[in-house]
């Protein structure tokens, strides 16, 4: 047994606030200027020119990559050999706060979302997803992720029948729909799958990969390439200015579901693709 203290999992937590908020992976860096190699629009050319530009300076300056600081999404691979000494959601919640406050960033979050809609002031609390792995590491990945492309996720709960081309015909839609709301280019999570909870997590999990890695299943990995042909045949590209590049990537995401059910989680995440990862 591997015991790890709940206060380097809060200074873990902050410091990975602000590294990402700052930070834009370079994997998306790379995908933007391909993009830009591509592009025979110039107004999209222009739109992908400033992002990359963004994306300098804030990396040189240290100041977020947009004003959206997000909501604080921590996912968590716990090694069933790990023992946290102390509290760890109350770890987690005191790195978001402190992440936050040292780094500048903005505070989101309000308390009571239905009603009175008063903002904590310190971006907490974060919502978190946990997962129990092998081993005695513990790996926290912290995603900010805006409400702007937030708010375009969308569920649904198809027909078995309608398979893979009623999949694919609403991660279309969610995209059109959406259209620039989400700050394209976007990168598109598909979860399929399981229940219409766990398809939604999928959805948000499947973010996290790098752009260009597929799915190691074969047939999942064609259906995310056919995915990102689609959506970027719209046509709506950066910023919904029109273009060829819609999204930089679609990431699908499946599990095991009844036979009775087909849900399909649609997330997508903004240009400011940001996520830090720490294995402790």
């Amino acid at each position: 047994m591997r015991e790890i203290d709940s206060a380097t999992i809060a200074d873990t937590v902050a410091r990975l606030c602000q590294e990402a908020a700052y930070n834009l992976p370079d994997d998306v860096v790379q995908a933007l200027r391909s993009a830009l190699d591509r592009e025979e629009s110039p107004r999209a050319r222009h739109v992908l020119e400033m992002l990359l530009e963004n994306a300098e300076i804030a990396r040189r300056a240290r100041v977020p990559l947009c004003q959206d600081t997000g909501t604080s999404v921590i996912f968590l691979e716990i090694g069933q050999e790990v023992h946290v000494r102390g509290d760890l959601t109350e770890a987690l919640t005191q790195g978001v706060a402190r992440g936050y406050a040292e780094g500048y960033l903005r505070n989101s979050i309000v308390r009571q979302p239905f009603s009175r809609r008063v903002n904590t002031g310190d971006n907490t609390p974060p919502v978190i997803h946990t997962e129990i792995v092998t081993g005695d590491t513990l790996k926290i990945t912290v995603m900010p992720k805006g409400g702007g492309c937030e708010n375009m996720s969308r569920l649904a709960i198809l027909k078995p029948g309608e398979g893979k081309q009623g999949v694919s015909d609403f991660t279309v839609k969610v995209v059109e729909e959406a259209a620039g709301n989400p700050c394209p280019p976007v990168i598109v999570g598909v979860g399929i799958g399981g229940t219409a909870e766990y398809a939604m997590y999928l959805a948000k999990k499947a973010l996290l990969r790098r752009v260009g890695d597929h799915n190691p299943d074969p047939e999942t990995a064609t259906l995310e390439e056919e995915l990102l042909e689609r959506v970027n045949a719209t046509g709506l590209g950066p910023m919904a200015w029109g273009g060829r590049t819609t999204a930089l990537a679609v990431n699908v995401e499946t599990y095991p579901t009844h036979i009775a059910s087909l849900p399909v989680g649609v997330n997508l995440q903004c240009h400011s693709a940001r996520f830090r990862t720490a294995e402790l």
